[in-house]
């Protein structure tokens, strides 16, 4: 089955550089390559262009001009421009495993989408990563990790066990399976089906609001954490930091009922008349509709909209 991997990326060429090296050796070669671009500068065609001179199968440079965070736009249109029957997503700081395409490819299933995961490298470790350690598989080798500066435990549970073991570990995992857009794949037909990622939404749970409509569709989450995996390749993305900073805004229509809820400031924020607590138990990616159901189910909102 011909898949389709769409990455996205913004302004980040050095990174994207070792990402599209870790296709270049993959044991699964049925596939295309779309770089879902968010308005980078002219570096970032370039190395798209060098890239495309070693590669043997298609890539293409999906991009728009940089008009503010409008990831999910640009997603959009790799998705429709995407050839492949099975979609594969992921991030342009996420160097996959030789394995990466070939466990989306073994483990996909009808009905189901893919939650994969991976493993968080510092700054240091991460500049450190050449091409030829991508080549050679150094870099995905946990005794040469450890040995350049790796410290921490996550890594080991993804990188030490075998596929029988990294199956049971998915399956007693605690962590909830989601749509996470550095590690995704589902069929083509279910993105369309949910008309795509919502491109009203800014910077933070725009992939886990997709996973959420993918299931209210019946599609059941598939978790493969410990599987299919990619590093990446720094703690902190310095465009995250800002966008975070920005206000953040949250709708849904619940009940017939359309509502707001705006982050003016870190004391408070508010939904029509009700006043949410913010940081307690409340956030973009969490609670935020099982909040507002709650309070719908006590409030009569039925006459009121907003203007």
């Amino acid at each position: 089955m011909k898949q389709s991997v769409i990455v996205s990326t913004y302004n980040q060429p050095v990174w994207l550089n070792k990402v599209l090296h870790g296709y270049l050796h993959q044991t699964f070669r049925n596939f295309e390559l779309l770089i879902a671009d968010d308005g980078s500068d002219r570096r970032t065609h370039d190395v798209i262009e060098a890239f495309r001179r070693l590669a043997d199968f298609p890539v293409r440079h999906v991009w728009h001009e940089d008009r503010d965070f409008r990831k999910c736009t640009i997603l959009n249109l790799a998705t429709l421009q995407a050839e492949a029957e099975y979609l594969v997503f992921t991030d342009g700081d996420c160097i996959p495993r030789k394995d990466f395409l070939a466990t989306h490819d073994r483990l996909a299933e009808p009905g189901c989408f893919l939650s994969g995961g991976y493993c968080k490298l510092p700054m240091e470790l991460s500049m450190m990563i050449t091409e030829d350690d991508i080549a050679s598989g150094r870099a995905f080798s946990l005794s040469w990790l450890r040995q350049h500066g790796l410290t921490r435990l996550s890594p080991a549970l993804k990188l030490g066990p075998g596929p029988e073991l990294a199956a049971l570990l998915d399956m007693i995992s605690p962590t909830k399976a989601s749509w996470n857009g550095h590690n995704a794949s589902t069929w083509k037909k279910h993105i369309l089906a949910v008309n795509g990622h919502n491109e009203e939404m800014r910077y933070g749970g725009e992939d886990r609001e997709l996973g959420e409509r993918l299931r209210n569709t019946g599609l059941t989450a598939k978790r493969v954490r410990h599987q299919g995996f990619g590093f990446r390749t720094r703690f902190v993305v310095a465009r995250r930091v800002e966008l975070r900073r920005q206000p953040f805004k949250f709708s849904a229509h619940i009940h017939g009922c359309t509502v707001e809820i705006s982050r003016r400031e870190r004391k408070r924020d508010s939904c029509h008349a009700i006043d949410i607590p913010a940081w307690r138990g409340f956030n973009s990616r969490g609670s935020a509709r099982q909040y507002l159901e709650r309070e719908l189910q006590q409030h009569d909102f039925g006459s009121r909209s907003r203007p």
